[in-house]
């Protein structure tokens, strides 16, 4: 794994899970990322998060990585893909459970549904049940931090989310405890993401520390709904945004980032208008709402918050 240049002061990255082709709320957190890494003159890293098979798409994560391509948009170092880093991950779980921050569990959905899925305490024990790997949270584990667009969040991690999974019981790895490690082992100095993934933070930053790993910048970009509030990937208006005529797509993500849409009205190609965009790009005018709407993204971004 490449080490952080000590002269490198931002290096960020884009990280999607292969379960399907990427859509326009995809480009969003792809273009925000990338402009904000090439604003800060920093680099821009690639990270395929294929660690859930049952959900994944054969050849989803080749697509992604094309279309990426086609809106310009390649990883400044290799790709790293998490289905290649088990030993790594390992590695950090075997010293969590050395430390006695973490520990198994044998507790299952449904024994955890009359306290709303939240950990404090094992309330079973049978030993014929594969264990789940946690990480322990301690009481009044208060988690604060300055998101870069979002202003200041906070949460009581143990009351919010109790005891963090880090290894599943069917032996998948949690997501918490990979982009955690991978983080760190890349050097990410800046973390840009969607919003949906805010509250995850806490719990990352918890991780980080009973790892002994730095804490990289948040910034949470808005999340792209559609007009019922669903999250694109889950909804019938996450089509496939088009490989071949990128440039409606990129214009449209570019307003959705609440920047000038002149800016990239007379691009005859993608190189063009990532030039522009670099050129005319202002930090400052990214929306600071957590939501929006599939409609405004393509008119008028900041009416379409919720």
């Amino acid at each position: 794994m490449t080490e952080t240049d000590p002269h490198l002061t931002y290096r960020g990255r884009f990280a999607p899970s292969p379960t399907g082709r990427l859509h326009f709320g995809s480009l969003v957190a792809a273009l925000g990322s990338w402009l904000l890494a090439r604003h800060h003159r920093g680099e821009w890293l690639i990270r395929m998060e294929d660690l859930d098979p049952p959900r994944e798409v054969p050849g989803a994560a080749e697509a992604q990585l094309a279309t990426l391509a086609a809106f310009g948009m390649t990883s400044d170092l290799p790709v790293v893909w998490q289905s290649q880093r088990h030993d790594r991950y390992a590695e950090a779980l075997g010293q969590l459970l050395a430390d006695g921050a973490a520990f198994e569990c044998r507790c299952s959905r449904t024994d955890l549904a009359a306290v709303g899925g939240i950990h404090r305490v094992c309330v079973t024990h049978d030993p014929a049940r594969p264990p789940a790997i946690r990480l322990r949270v301690a009481d009044d584990s208060r988690v604060a931090f300055a998101d870069g667009l979002q202003g200041f969040v906070e949460q009581t991690v143990d009351r919010a989310v109790g005891d963090v999974v880090l290894r599943r019981a069917d032996g998948f790895w949690a997501y918490q405890l990979a982009v955690v490690v991978d983080d760190a082992d890349q050097g990410i100095s800046d973390v840009v993401r969607g919003a949906d993934l805010l509250d995850s933070t806490p719990r990352q930053i918890l991780l980080q520390r009973a790892l002994g790993l730095p804490t990289p910048r948040y910034l949470h970009l808005p999340l792209i709904v559609d007009a019922d509030g669903q999250k694109l990937s889950k909804s019938m208006a996450a089509l496939p945004i088009d490989n071949d005529t990128p440039l409606p797509a990129l214009r449209a993500a570019w307003t959705a980032l609440g920047q000038p849409a002149g800016a990239l009205a007379d691009a005859t190609s993608v190189a063009v208008a990532l030039a522009s965009a670099q050129r005319h790009f202002q930090a400052d005018a990214l929306p600071k709402v957590t939501h929006m709407t599939f409609a405004a993204a393509h008119n008028k971004p900041v009416a379409g918050a919720v």
